[in-house]
């Protein structure tokens, strides 16, 4: 291990911390928390880079896992921005703000800086392969880009569906069934997290590579069982009604499968 190996995570901790506590006092300003979510992609997108340019493996595969983070993170970025900019504050944070009281903004502090140490972690899945010595593209490494470009095309399909649905008046108060959205309660989420193979896979027998399936696995875990779709489906059912607990029969919850009309679907 090098020192840049040991430095490069520690000045992104340092990078994250900061920006964080910069968005938790605007939050403070705006009582819009939802902009943890913003820094959140981006972060890993700029800590992504930046290992990705100073680290010293291999050129063609800093540039490549480089590429990937950078694509993903302006993506995600943007998105949550734009519906941040134009929305109300998510239900989510509404909830911990009358559930915290006087208290809430403590505990959001420490909310925002528990995201930054996780963009941080998980931002470490592009210094692995960026700072491998081998020299050469793989198979792995086609694989990982192939991966990202299914992940990247069917997370912005999905995000557009859905889009267009919210923009007519007429859909008020009933639920997405068109596209991918029929075949996946969440295909948002399935897609973003098929992103996180992309760095295992182009890590495939490199030194470290092996602790990058942990990536996938734990966001797995999140969008499950924590900050995923038990929160968004709680949401759902609260707006929607029957309309939603229909859609949750006859359509997966995560992983996409063809609606089965007419019976119980089960959760995915």
């Amino acid at each position: 291990m090098t020192a840049t190996d040991i430095l490069l995570p520690l000045g992104g901790l340092a990078v994250a911390s900061v920006a964080m506590t910069a968005a938790w006092a605007r939050q403070r300003r705006t009582e819009n928390a939802g902009i943890v979510d913003v820094l959140w992609a981006a972060c890993i997108g700029l800590l992504g880079a930046g290992y990705a340019l100073l680290a010293d493996g291999w050129v063609g595969r800093r540039v490549l896992v480089g590429a990937i983070v950078v694509l993903w993170s302006a993506r995600l970025t943007l998105h949550l921005a734009r519906r941040v900019a134009g929305e109300e504050e998510d239900g989510r944070y509404r909830a911990i703000r009358r559930s915290k009281g006087d208290g809430a903004d403590a505990w959001l502090f420490w909310f925002f800086q528990a995201q930054a140490a996780l963009a941080a972690l998980l931002s470490l899945v592009v210094l692995v392969p960026a700072t491998a010595a081998a020299e050469g593209f793989r198979a792995w490494d086609v694989a990982a880009a192939l991966i990202f470009a299914v992940s990247w095309t069917g997370e912005s399909i999905a995000d557009r569906q859905l889009a267009r649905w919210r923009a007519n008046p007429a859909n008020r108060g009933r639920t997405c069934r068109e596209g991918l959205w029929a075949w996946s309660r969440h295909p948002n989420y399935f897609f973003e997290w098929l992103h996180w193979f992309a760095y295992p896979l182009a890590s495939v027998g490199l030194p470290g590579g092996a602790w990058l399936w942990a990536a996938p696995a734990a966001m797995l875990f999140l969008i499950l069982k924590v900050t995923g779709i038990p929160p968004t489906e709680a949401r759902a059912i609260e707006s929607r009604g029957d309309d939603y607990r229909a859609y949750q029969r006859t359509t997966n919850a995560f992983f996409p499968g063809p609606p089965r009309a007419g019976e119980r679907a089960l959760s995915a």
